[in-house]
């Protein structure tokens, strides 16, 4: 190769900043350097790359066509740069995270959103489980963070949340057309949404099952679905449903006990001893958007 990134990147500051004196201040170099480097970079490409319009210096076409391309190998040495600090420093290259169906939205985005502004060069890989699917990932080193319902055994977890489940159904259904408290007795001959264990290796039902025709999904939103259309009733997550609750298309079902239930979440590490940092800015990370959103369920 003639030319050199330190060469496009000279040409880069310059035209970003205007001019030769300012680019050497930025770059904290000489004057006579910068110019030295770009007009070894003309003379090597044989095209003219700049030009002088007033007090400014400003690309010619053949320098916009070509600073162009080079600014894309501008960029992937910085990535390797950081990557090789990151490595430097520990970081690890991938991260894998189990994390159950019933965590917030809210919680993960925020999370993620204060990961990718500390650990921009590790890559996360965000595996959605339900029930025992977060034991699976762990007992088979496949997650080396997980939210989970409870904690597996041999593991030790951090309480996240609570989270509510209520007994609901759509405001035609004939549930709410029988009158007066339910019983287990009444909710036994309509058709029951439950959500499916994504774990196999001790899979789970939890919640109530009594109904003698259940449907079950994989998906929270498909189960909601269903019962917001009317087909079913079911135990449904608060924080997934307030939409529904506000607008009326979900309606809370009159039960003489049971009507609520609550369900916590734990934060647990593969392997605390030897947790990474990435991992260990990722719980934390979870931890503070947690505790955020319990602030902000309780206002």
């Amino acid at each position: 190769m003639k030319t050199t990134l330190d060469q496009w990147q000279v040409l880069r500051t310059i035209v970003e900043e205007g001019g030769f004196a300012q680019a050497a201040e930025r770059l904290h170099r000489s004057q006579s350097s910068v110019s030295y480097a770009v007009a070894r970079l003309q003379e090597q490409l044989d095209v003219a790359l700049l030009r002088q319009d007033g007090r400014r210096m400003r690309l010619t076409g053949e320098g916009e066509v070509l600073l162009r391309e080079a600014a894309e190998l501008l960029r992937h040495a910085d990535r390797l740069e950081r990557r090789a600090g990151s490595l430097r420093r520990g970081w690890e290259l991938e991260l894998r995270v189990a994390l159950d169906s019933l965590l917030p939205s809210e919680v993960v985005l925020a999370a993620c959103g204060d990961f990718a502004g500390h650990c921009r060069e590790t890559r996360l890989q965000l595996h959605e489980v339900v029930m025992s699917g977060a034991d699976d990932a762990l007992y088979q080193g496949d997650a080396s963070l997980a939210v989970a319902g409870r904690v597996p055994q041999g593991f030790l977890g951090d309480w996240l949340l609570d989270a509510e489940f209520i007994a609901c159904a759509a405001p035609g259904h004939r549930l709410h057309a029988l009158g007066g408290e339910l019983d287990s007795e009444r909710l036994r001959g309509e058709v029951q949404v439950v959500l499916r264990d994504s774990g196999i290796r001790q899979s789970r039902d939890e919640g109530w099952l009594g109904a003698h025709q259940r449907w079950t999904v994989s998906q929270p939103e498909t189960g909601i679905a269903m019962v917001e259309a009317g087909l079913a009733f079911g135990w449904l997550a608060r924080h997934r449903i307030r939409r529904q609750l506000a607008e009326g298309s979900l309606k809370p079902l009159p039960m003489k006990s049971g009507a609520v239930r609550k369900a916590s979440l734990y934060l647990v590490l593969a392997e605390p001893a030897s947790a990474g940092p990435a991992c260990l800015y990722l719980a934390d990370a979870l931890r503070r958007a947690a505790a955020d959103w319990r602030s902000g369920c309780a206002q």
